[in-house]
């Protein structure tokens, strides 16, 4: 019996820190972009929504491939870091190519927050896929 939960402290230990490394990400997010898609969301700002959702899922999959490729916990950290700051370079890759795109998702408007989302998404999965190590 004690054989098929041996792993267990090791999963608790990287879901309980990849949980902590998406809420941090997500409160650093919202409380550096212009736009702060949490108070939006609170509001009913369904382009604030798919932008954040986009940047969570694009901060997952790199979070999800360190969790499974790393060799500790600190690197697993180290990885998610990283994962933070690539999305947050995206954002601004985001910003470079649609003009006003914080102005545009505090306003609503869906395209804009599709746009955000997507570079997100891209982004991170090209960022999961280069930490396999």
């Amino acid at each position: 019996m004690f054989g098929y939960v041996a792993g267990l402290p090791a999963f608790l230990a990287y879901f309980a820190t990849g949980l902590a490394a998406l809420g941090l990400f997500s409160w650093l997010y919202s409380s550096l972009t212009p736009q702060h898609e949490l108070t939006l969301i609170r509001f009913g700002n369904t382009a604030a929504v798919v932008a954040f959702l986009g940047a969570l899922v694009g901060f997952s999959l790199p979070l999800a491939s360190a969790a499974a490729n790393s060799v500790s916990l600190a690197d697993f950290v180290i990885w998610a870091v990283i994962g933070a700051v690539v999305q947050a370079v995206a954002f601004g890759a985001a910003c470079l190519t649609l003009r006003g795109l914080p102005r545009r998702i505090t306003a609503g408007e869906i395209s804009a927050g599709l746009w955000s989302a997507g570079l997100s998404l891209s982004v991170g999965m090209l960022n999961a896929a280069c930490m396999t190590y």
